[in-house]
């Protein structure tokens, strides 16, 4: 048996710039973090030798890779034309809540088969190959940055440049300030899991819009503004600049929020905390909030019908953490 574990992330600033329909026409970025709960995949021998079982939230088993219904297990299996082979899904956060999972699944699948295989293969390989599969083989409508993300790990900028390409560039604190980051960021579950394509496909489209191009830049330029904040030491800008990010970003695409996250967002404002975003497409899932310790219980107490969700930061990325010897 190989078992793969692969972190999901949290994007703070300037997501929607790492899709094509933005960064093919201006220079695109994304601050984010990977946090300790993790998407693990797990391969062994199939007994039945020319067979193929796969089991997500389903189990299918079938004679070729290209009948499994799942469409990126299928893809994956298809490329390294394997059989024999049982491949197995857990993770500790449900998919449609906005923490890359699906681009998590498809780093996890893809480092484990590699390793099946006997082959090294590196991080910038692994986030390349993610996007290659969701983007352009399957067609789905979102960015690249959570394959990249899942890939490597850590406290990143992701810079998208107009050509395609990606660079990856480290945010190294000192660990009081990570610390301190982790103290003051609150995480609440909110439901209403969803699929984020359909709210990407409508922001895709709209920003080929003068006004939606032109708030995606400014998006961008917060990227920077918070990293100098946070090597600067002064974090507690975060929030502000968290509450300028997620204004913006309410104006993409008319899904991203709705009534019940404003009334989230706006009681969260009003009982301690500085700013925040929902992570991910919008619609539902995850809700953070930049909120000083102080005032947590108070946060916390106001949004009691809420599953607060503690975390800390990861900086591994997609690792082999069992193979046989």
């Amino acid at each position: 048996m190989i078992i793969t574990r692969t972190p999901f992330r949290i994007s703070f600033v300037g997501g929607g710039s790492d899709l094509e329909a933005y960064y093919s026409k201006s220079p695109g970025a994304v601050l984010s973090t990977t946090i300790n709960q993790y998407m693990y995949i797990s391969s062994h021998k199939f007994f039945e030798k020319d067979k193929i079982r796969v089991k997500y939230s389903q189990t299918e088993t079938v004679d070729r890779a290209s009948d499994i219904q799942h469409p990126i297990l299928r893809t994956i299996l298809s490329k390294f034309n394997l059989t024999g082979i049982e491949v197995s899904s857990i993770a500790d956060v449900p998919s449609g809540t906005g923490m890359g999972s699906s681009s998590s699944f498809t780093v996890g699948v893809l480092h484990n088969i590699y390793t099946v295989l006997g082959k090294e293969v590196s991080k910038e390989q692994l986030a390349q190959e993610a996007c290659e599969i969701e983007i352009d083989i399957l067609k789905e409508p979102i960015g690249k940055q959570d394959q990249y993300a899942a890939a490597y790990g850590g406290l990143n900028i992701f810079r998208f440049n107009t050509d395609g390409s990606v660079i990856t560039e480290p945010i190294n604190l000192p660990s009081e300030i990570i610390l301190a980051l982790e103290k003051n960021l609150v995480m609440f579950y909110i439901g209403n899991q969803r699929k984020a394509s359909d709210i990407l496909t409508e922001q895709k489209k709209n920003t080929g819009k003068e006004d939606k191009f032109n708030t995606l830049q400014q998006m961008v330029r917060l990227v920077d503004e918070l990293k100098n904040c946070l090597i600067q030491g002064t974090i507690d800008e975060m929030g502000k600049i968290l509450h300028e990010n997620w204004l913006l970003k309410q104006q993409l695409a008319s899904a991203i929020s709705n009534p019940e996250i404003n009334s989230i967002y706006q009681t969260a404002l009003e009982n301690g905390a500085t700013g925040g975003k929902l992570l991910g497409a919008g619609g539902g899932g995850f809700m953070l909030f930049y909120c000083k310790p102080e005032y947590q219980t108070q946060l916390k107490k106001a949004l009691q019908k809420l599953q607060p969700f503690d975390f800390a930061f990861e900086y591994e990325g997609s690792k082999v953490i069992y193979r046989p010897e």
